[in-house]
């Protein structure tokens, strides 16, 4: 299983759905997706956006975990 820390990771920066939007220029729905856990398919344009925004690594944003 796949984990997503956007949530984490915008709750440390006091950062809105919105405020990543605006700063990625990804879709509402692709961020939605990701901050819920609920993405079944990521584009790895929108990986390389979200770990430049927050400047860290991908393993910081994704982690696999055992089901």
């Amino acid at each position: 299983m796949i984990r997503c820390h956007l949530a984490r990771l915008m709750g440390e920066r006091k950062m809105r759905i919105s405020d990543v939007m605006r700063e990625t220029g990804l879709s509402r729905t692709t961020v939605t997706l990701l901050y819920k856990e609920t993405a079944l398919k990521v584009d790895l344009e929108a990986l390389d956006k979200l770990c430049e925004l927050f400047n860290c690594p991908l393993s910081d944003l994704l982690e696999q975990v055992p089901n």
